[in-house]
């Protein structure tokens, strides 16, 4: 049996410490395969890259039935603001992975983002993964 400090990851398909971020990301796994109809097999966590000659790690990456990135998430502890800095971060993994959604979020507040010319547009409703691979095609 699990330990109860644990969290199950069907992305890692592991146990995984139970963090406040991690209970962020499981929840907000469950968001995406949820609401937003992503398979779970099209998203992974912990993705790691290298960006400005750091290696970095994505706390979600979904990707497309061709395997292009098409949105990442960008986890916080609740207690964490969702600030610049936030967005920053996320958009540096955009600049390695070239997404058409960012997501943000705390698990109180979460912020979506879709790629709108050289920028990025406020999303009020949440896509859907067909929504989110549509720029793909």
């Amino acid at each position: 049996m699990p330990d109860a400090a644990t969290y199950f990851d069907p992305l890692r398909r592991k146990d995984v410490a139970a963090t406040p971020e991690e209970r962020v990301r499981q929840w907000f796994i469950c968001q995406l395969s949820g609401p937003g109809a992503v398979p779970v097999h099209m998203m992974m966590s912990e993705v790691q890259m290298k960006s400005a000659g750091r290696t970095r790690r994505a706390d979600i990456v979904v990707y497309s039935s061709s395997g292009d990135a098409v949105a990442v998430v960008e986890c916080k502890r609740p207690d964490v603001e969702i600030d610049a800095s936030v967005a920053e971060q996320a958009l540096r993994y955009h600049g390695v992975l070239g997404v058409n959604y960012i997501f943000l979020t705390n698990g109180n507040n979460t912020y979506i983002y879709r790629k709108s010319g050289d920028g990025f547009e406020n999303v009020r409703s949440f896509p859907t993964y067909k929504e989110m691979c549509r720029q793909c095609q």
